[in-house]
């Protein structure tokens, strides 16, 4: 039944997608801000498919931590469900991704116009000094950004390596910084076909304090969001038992 439903939900998705791309794409002349409603249009009806198909439903927790305004939100990444679910919680968010996906036609000129954070991996500490560049200009310009201090998906328990670049937005824009926690890997797992019912939970912490010299921070922020992620997925495995 699982294979089946997620079939299904597969074509839809692509289905979608497709035609979204190339609603999007006539749309690019327009208005930076058009592009960011169609973003979240798109991951408001994946959601409800995901829901009708799948049976796989979301829990926000912590949403009086949702940001208004300018944040620095970091987030856990086990999912291709984490990379949309922030065009739907948050208002107008840029992602720092790698500038690998702004190749990719009509996707990759839809995040372009979006006004993402593009990094080239291989860059050295050119690319670090850009991406703080531009992660000011996001901030500056009232909006949140998303970044996953990872740089990829990690599988359910866990833990790849922070990258110190989250440290150094952290540093130059002095906006808040919200940590997030999720368990979405457990029900749509890293290069994974399936996609099985239950609960996605998204946890957004209290933000974290400023002006915390480098150590301190990055420490606080992988116990913040390391801590909590390994109680939701406890709690999921509780609640399959």
């Amino acid at each position: 039944m699982i294979f089946i439903r997620s079939v299904i939900f597969n074509i839809l998705f692509f289905g979608i997608s497709g035609l979204f791309c190339i609603i999007m794409v006539l749309s690019l002349p327009l208005p930076r801000t058009i592009v960011s409603h169609g973003f979240r249009y798109w991951m408001v009806l994946t959601m409800a498919i995901l829901k009708a198909v799948v049976g796989l439903r979301i829990e926000v927790r912590g949403r009086e931590n949702i940001p208004k305004g300018p944040a620095l939100v970091v987030s856990k990444h086990q999912s291709a469900w984490d990379t949309g679910i922030f065009f739907m919680l948050l208002d107008d968010p840029s992602y720092v991704l790698k500038k690998q996906l702004l190749q990719i036609p009509f996707y990759g000129w839809m995040l372009r116009k979006g006004g993402m954070v593009a990094i080239d991996r291989d860059g050295g500490a050119s690319t670090l000094k850009q991406m703080v560049r531009d992660s000011r200009a996001v901030v500056d310009s009232g909006r949140p950004l998303v970044i996953f201090p990872e740089g990829t998906r990690s599988h359910p328990g866990e833990k790849l390596p922070y990258h110190p670049g989250v440290a150094a937005i952290y540093k130059q824009t002095e906006v808040p910084v919200v940590p997030v926690a999720l368990n979405s890997g457990l029900f749509w797992g890293r290069r994974s076909f399936a996609k099985k019912p239950g609960t996605i939970i998204i946890e957004f912490l209290p933000p974290l304090a400023q002006g915390l010299d480098r150590k301190t921070f990055m420490a606080e922020l992988e116990n913040a969001i390391e801590g909590t992620t390994n109680r939701l997925l406890a709690e999921a495995a509780q609640a399959r038992s």
